[in-house]
């Protein structure tokens, strides 16, 4: 059992921080830092460490501007009350955010440090240094928290603060050592189901067989029976089991789910094609973009017109880890211990679900298995926490299982995207149609109980899931490139499956699309596909990357039945640029791809640590090659029917591509978000380069299932065309 205390730096250490900042103001240098009496600087920060490397980044940003050597500098992760409230980790937005409030924050605290010692040594301010927790200079030195007695900065945060990551830059900007890495891989208590505490009880929920169902009746008698039970919770239609061990839980919600009838639906589509399904559902349409003088005329008067349709369904986060959480109830007042990516706005959102006021709850952010999104670390917390009510003063841990993860977590949803487009004489875009049906995204619980999954089943008056973000289903929607006349519309539905944020949100499924059909119209053309998309780009930051790219893939010779696609997108066309190449080969008559290597050229601006940007980009790039190659959630009239990593599969390790990924550093110019960069164009790549292997269009994912049309195939789903022999173009056939 992991003790009460661990060491002092861990995001496990289950005591509550030293000391409460009270006022967390975001523009006061207290709110982000402190300076402790062993000249050790904790920095507190409101995102969460998804695996990103985010406490990594932020160290190494704050260690900069004070001087410091990094191992000197501790990162307390998101915790509502001690770290400033930056809502959720999510968007890309962590360096963006959190890594320069630090920034600014750390400089500003510098600055004060240097004017306090100007005036306790009696120095002028540009004659000392503060390097490693000393003051110096003129022979005297003085510790910064000698400077500061013991009490806090007091003091607000310069906007025009002068920063030494653009005069010295000697920390940021070096692929640093990830800080969590040895105790990840020394076995170390890390992640939050590693935590334990004295006493603690486990809890299980025993689910209903759909989404939806209400319990009928509960043979409290029978269940009494049953040996090892400490409490059966009841709540509505919300049924847990608690026990004193973690598998008498789990054995006892077995035993009680026999014990329960319920009454539910069979009100999943099944029999009709999901594309043409959610095509079918009521919808709110919208233009969200039209060019001036547009008209369908713009297309039909065309030289060369092209149309397709695209198709991605349904897919988990698929989390290696399943969602868990820690709860404890004593005194009127709740702790929580999660991996969710919002403490704050969980916060709220457990409050309505309790009733309880938002004072009386403290939550701590604790590392979980990475989530890509919106999984099910909200829900399991809520749980946790309404359970915790009902058998006070003891921690309950509640881990979920694999099954529950898979069958219960909000799902990265279903999106069908419909394009036109006209070229013109010189094979330029002059005319460009796009509709997109998606279920909206983002479905977050956001302050709001009625997102948590336990408020669909407690009956205490909370009511379906609200809408979401719909600027998340549009997402990279709009081109990137340069066409005079475009028309944008999208059609929101509501979906049979309960849907939120997936890594990239919709700009995964319409990058696809939009780059796949580039890749047509290349051809329509008669141009190479890269030098398509230059043709089409006036941003010497994009070029650049396809510049680089072209000179990678030049280099490869194909053989038989490989082939080579690209694909390009900036994400939200306002963060980081992210050029992708995939050399594939495709077994035509077994339907089977193999995915030989990947290169990505990356523009994030700024880059903090070289070695953190590979891995986001270089896992957003497997993460994307298991979507589009073979994930997809399945269903019956019921419920979700992919409940194992058999019915299930990702990526596994022996299938992994080789990759390389080169960045274009930009010390200059801001750092800009780049965790969910690489999805969109490693998919369509990976499509394009199909398309030069064998000459088959797949315009339906997941590209497995599309491509086994011998016995097992949907014909349907791919087009087949022509293949053409480029010459002196870099893809082969």
């Amino acid at each position: 059992m992991v003790s009460s205390r661990l060491r002092a730096d861990t995001t496990l250490d289950p005591s509550a921080p030293d000391t409460q900042n009270a006022r967390l103001d975001p523009k006061a240098i207290d709110s982000w830092l402190t300076i402790r009496e062993d000249g050790r600087v904790t920095i507190r920060t409101g995102k969460m460490e998804l695996g990103q490397g985010i406490t990594t980044a932020i160290a190494q940003v704050a260690a900069e501007e004070l001087n410091m050597d990094i191992a000197a500098i501790d990162v307390h992760l998101a915790e509502t009350e001690y770290t400033p409230n930056e809502g959720y980790t999510a968007g890309s937005m962590s360096i963006q955010s959190s890594a320069m409030s630090v920034r600014k924050a750390a400089a500003s605290a510098r600055e004060r440090l240097l004017d306090l010692a100007a005036q306790e040594l009696a120095l002028a301010k540009g004659s000392l240094e503060l390097q490693d927790g000393l003051v110096q200079g003129g022979g005297k030195s003085i510790s910064i928290y000698a400077l500061l007695k013991g009490k806090q900065f007091a003091a607000s945060i310069s906007s025009d603060v002068p920063l030494y990551a653009t005069s010295r830059r000697k920390i940021v900007g070096q692929s640093i050592a990830r800080m969590d890495i040895k105790h990840i891989l020394t076995g170390e208590p890390h992640f939050i189901h590693d935590l334990r505490f004295p006493e603690m009880v486990h809890a299980r929920i025993v689910r209903p067989p759909a989404h939806g169902a209400k319990l009928l009746a509960i043979d409290d008698r029978a269940i009494a029976q049953l040996p090892g039970l400490a409490k059966l919770v009841r709540v509505g239609s919300l049924v847990a089991v608690i026990a004193e061990d973690e598998y008498k839980s789990i054995t006892l919600s077995e035993a009680v789910a026999p014990h329960l009838t319920w009454k539910f639906e069979k009100a999943l589509p099944v029999g009709e094609l999901l594309r043409d399904h959610i095509r079918s559902l009521p919808t709110d349409s919208k233009t969200d973009k039209q060019s001036e003088g547009w008209s369908d005329q713009v297309i039909s008067d065309s030289v060369v017109r092209h149309q397709a349709s695209y198709f991605k369904p349904y897919i988990m986060h698929a989390a290696n880890g399943p969602s868990c959480a820690i709860a404890r109830y004593t005194d009127g007042k709740l702790s929580v211990w999660t991996h969710s990516q919002g403490v704050y706005p969980l916060r709220g959102a457990i409050a309505g679900l309790l009733g309880l006021k938002e004072e009386l709850i403290h939550i701590k952010g604790v590392p979980g298995a990475g989530c890509y999104g919106h999984n099910g670390a909200d829900d399991v917390a809520a749980e946790a926490a309404l359970l915790a009510m009902e058998f006070p003063d003891r921690h309950i841990r509640l881990q979920w299982m694999r099954e529950e993860e898979n069958a219960w977590e909000p799902y990265g949803t279903a999106m069908a995207m419909e394009l036109e487009a006209a070229l013109d004489r010189e094979g330029r875009i002059q005319g460009w149609k796009y509709d997109l049906w998606s279920d909206d995204h983002g479905v977050r619980p956001g302050g709001d109980a009625d997102n948590l999954l336990p408020a669909w089943y407690i009956e205490k008056g909370h009511g379906a899931a609200k809408s979401g973000f719909r600027g998340g289903a549009t997402r990279n929607a709009e081109p990137y490139y340069i066409i005079p006349h475009m028309h944008l519309r999208s059609h929101i539905f509501r979906g049979p499956l309960r849907r939120s944020s997936l890594r990239g949100l919709g700009a995964y499924a319409n990058v696809f699309a939009i780059e796949a059909f580039m890749d047509e119209l290349a051809e329509k053309a008669a141009a190479d596909p890269i030098e398509f998309r230059l043709n089409h780009l006036r941003d010497s930051r994009a070029t650049d990357c396809l510049r680089m790219l072209q000179r990678e893939v030049r280099k490869v010779n194909c053989h038989d039945g490989e082939g080579i696609g690209v694909a390009f997108a900036r994400y939200k066309n306002a963060a980081a640029y992210c050029a992708i190449a995939a050399h594939v080969s495709v077994d035509s008559r077994k339907g089977n791809v193999t995915v030989h290597k990947l290169w990505a050229v990356v523009d994030a601006g700024e880059v903090i640590n070289p070695d953190g940007l590979k891995n986001q980009i270089e896992g957003g790039m497997v993460q994307s090659i298991s979507w589009g190659l073979m994930e997809e959630v399945n269903f019956d009239d019921t419920h979700v029917t992919n409940l194992t990593w058999a019915s299930y599969p990702i990526l596994r390790f022996q299938e992994a591509p080789a990759i390389q990924i080169d960045i274009i550093d930009r010390p200059h110019e801001a750092p800009l978000g780049a965790g969910e960069a690489a999805q969109g164009p490693a998919t369509a790549a990976l499509v394009n380069a199909i398309y030069r292997a064998a000459g088959i269009r797949v315009r339906e994912l997941p590209i497995i299932k599309a491509l086994r049309v011998t016995g097992v195939g949907d014909r349907s789903s791919i087009s087949h065309e022509n293949p053409i022999n480029f010459g002196q173009f870099i893809f082969c056939i």
